[in-house]
């Protein structure tokens, strides 16, 4: 029985439109997302399969599910693992640490190293670990010059991104790139073949990030600030039992009339947080009240409301300090404060064993010794009943607890300790022998001896043989969204190829009046796929474009005195305009991981992130013009 092929181009690109918008509106999970599309293609290319002139169904199941085999897929995860096998062994602590300095003069300076060092990186290793690693070293920083750390995350994310458009492993967007150039018959791509252009690029963004960028973004309080204000104050928790003194008050003219020189900051009842204003509200039986007051506040509210969660030996800290206060009118030493109850923000990492867990399976306060006061997510407050929402990555705690306790975060790769912790760490003694798996891995795929998916496979081997990481932690690091993603995404990468889709796409792209000339194709492919990357996920746009590129590649008239080939310019156009994800957290993922400790807004994205979209943009234009010759 024969179809109209009409048909089945038609159908992959309806679900490719549907796809996108899936994809945009977020509503579906995208791994539910992904297994969608990849059985609505298995079941269309079983029920109507499209044959080749030999009889050969080109949407069958081996062809449609050959893209979890993808070696290129297979290397990115292989990369994720031995990023977490740096993570986890904490070996690039020798080079980070050369950034800490003292001298207050010198903090940008050494602000600008850290952002060098992780743009030059970011071209050998996936961004992820190295924006992880940079997190808190920034934060240290800018904390010692009183800077708010919004001004320097964003810039972050974007230099990492940015040195990943540098060569071949530096982002995952450009192995996939060259993977589809080798399905639809073209030479992939080699491990150095743009680090010129790539280099182009990144040192004009890199002088916007560093000069214009921090003077865009807001000046943002983090959850901390905003719970505990500016004042040295204790944080601590009072319960209201069953015989307290505190039970039927009301909030007058914004305040607790028995509760004054004490800030109330929420009210957690039955799994709901209350939140300011309080106007109305009566205190009941087991109200947790989250309270912000000084050292002598405490202190005499201890005895008349008992139930604070403060041990004795807390207790004393406070009694000492006012002891000292009136004894010496000084400040308390770090020692004497080192026990009392600190607030603190804590990142859940990508690799994280809470993700799809609530925090009532966790069960945080009896495994850490901490209590949950909030959830952000996406630089948004959770509202919901704290117990039942399923963490993700990127998440951001407002945890409170023992300063011991939250230093003792810093070992748990689980986390990224935001605020709260002082502890500088030694180097783990398996951290000299992760930095040489790392090294010698990334020497053999650029000097060819081995090909990066053999190499990335082998540096993972190692990683697990030498006790840098055990299996269970190499499996967490798998990103399962990438998986699935890349692996759906190829499979419809497939069917717009086989069903003439992709070359239909060009057609229409072709028949843009003013792109008449290989170069103003270029800019308008480049432009388009830049936009495209920053409302579908950078690995997304990447597939789904490199079809089409090469279909234009090979529908336009070539300049016979051009050196370079066309196919390998329109398929760098995609390399670098995927790389592009600048104006929204949801098109790279270290985006999303610097929105928790920026307290950044989607909107901040858009003001920083579309000028420089921009700028590369014409930057682009002229090295395809003078560079490429176009």
């Amino acid at each position: 029985m024969s179809f109209d092929p009409s048909i089945h181009m038609w159908f992959a690109l309806g679900l490719t439109v549907l796809t996108v918008l899936a994809f945009v509106r977020e509503k579906i999970p995208l791994e539910v997302t992904s297994i969608a599309l990849l059985t609505l293609l298995l079941l269309f290319g079983q029920i109507l399969p499209l044959e080749d002139v030999a009889g050969k169904n080109l949407l069958s199941a081996s062809a449609l599910l050959a893209g979890f085999s993808n070696p290129s897929l297979i290397a990115v995860l292989a990369l994720l693992v031995m990023g977490q096998g740096i993570i986890h062994t904490d070996a690039l602590r020798l080079v980070i640490n050369v950034f800490m300095v003292r001298n207050k003069s010198l903090v940008w300076v050494s602000m600008i190293g850290v952002f060098i060092f992780v743009m030059t990186v970011s071209a050998f290793m996936n961004n992820t670990p190295l924006v992880i690693i940079a997190i808190p070293i920034l934060q240290a920083l800018v904390h010692s010059v009183g800077m708010s750390q919004s001004k320097v995350m964003i810039p972050l994310s974007y230099v990492a991104i940015l040195g990943g458009m540098t060569t071949l492993i530096g982002s995952s967007t450009n192995l996939l790139v060259s993977s589809s150039m080798t399905e639809l018959g073209y030479e992939p791509l080699k491990f150095f073949d743009f680090v010129v252009p790539g280099a182009m690029l990144a040192g004009v963004g890199f002088i916007y990030v560093i000069l214009f960028v921090p003077r865009i973004l807001p000046d943002r309080a983090s959850m901390v600030k905003a719970l505990s204000g500016d004042e040295k104050e204790f944080v601590a928790e009072l319960h209201v039992a069953e015989d307290s003194k505190l039970i039927g008050m009301e909030c007058l003219e914004g305040e607790f009339p028995q509760l004054k020189n004490l800030q109330v900051k929420l009210i957690q009842r039955g799994g709901h947080l209350i939140l300011p204003p309080f106007e109305g509200y009566k205190i009941e039986v087991n109200d947790i009240m989250i309270v912000a007051a000084t050292s002598k506040t405490l202190t005499s509210l201890l005895s008349k409301y008992p139930g604070f969660l403060l041990s004795e030996e807390e207790v004393q800290v406070i009694e000492k300090q006012n002891q000292e206060e009136e004894e010496e009118g000084g400040p308390v030493s770090e020692t004497a404060t080192a026990e009392t109850r600190v607030l603190a923000e804590v990142m859940i990492t990508p690799a994280s064993r809470m993700i799809d867990m609530s925090l009532d399976h966790v069960q945080f306060h009896r495994q850490f010794g901490m209590v949950v006061l909030g959830i952000q997510r996406r630089a948004r407050v959770v509202r919901r009943r704290l117990g039942r929402i399923r963490l993700e990555s990127g998440d951001v705690l407002l945890v409170t607890g023992k300063r011991s306790v939250v230093d003792g975060l810093r070992n748990n790769t689980d986390f990224i300790v935001l605020s709260g912790s002082k502890i500088d760490l030694p180097v783990p003694r398996k951290a000299p022998i992760a930095a040489g798996v790392f090294l010698t891995t990334i020497s053999l795929a650029a000097t060819g001896v081995l090909s990066i998916p053999v190499a990335a496979i082998t540096g993972a081997v190692m990683m697990i043989a030498t006790g840098c990481l055990n299996i269970r932690q190499a499996t967490r690091s798998i990103d399962r969204k990438i998986f699935l993603l890349v692996g759906s995404m190829l499979a419809l990468g497939t069917a717009l190829q086989a069903t003439g889709g992709a070359g239909y796409i060009a057609e229409l792209i072709l028949s843009v009046p003013f792109a008449d000339t290989p170069l103003m194709m270029v800019s308008l492919l480049f432009i388009l796929v830049a936009i495209t990357t920053n409302i579908l996920t950078n690995n997304a746009c990447a597939i789904l474009f490199t079809p089409i590129a090469l279909n234009l590649a090979g529908s336009l008239e070539v300049d016979p005195a051009l050196s370079s080939d066309m196919a390998f310019i329109f398929a760098l156009t995609v390399v670098f305009a995927a790389n592009c994800s600048f104006a929204s957290p949801i098109g790279y993922q270290t985006n999303l991981l610097v929105m928790g400790p920026g307290h950044y807004r989607f909107r901040d994205f858009l003001k920083a992130g579309i000028p420089l979209v921009g700028i590369l943009w014409v930057t682009y234009i002229f090295i395809a013009k003078y560079y490429f010759g176009l």
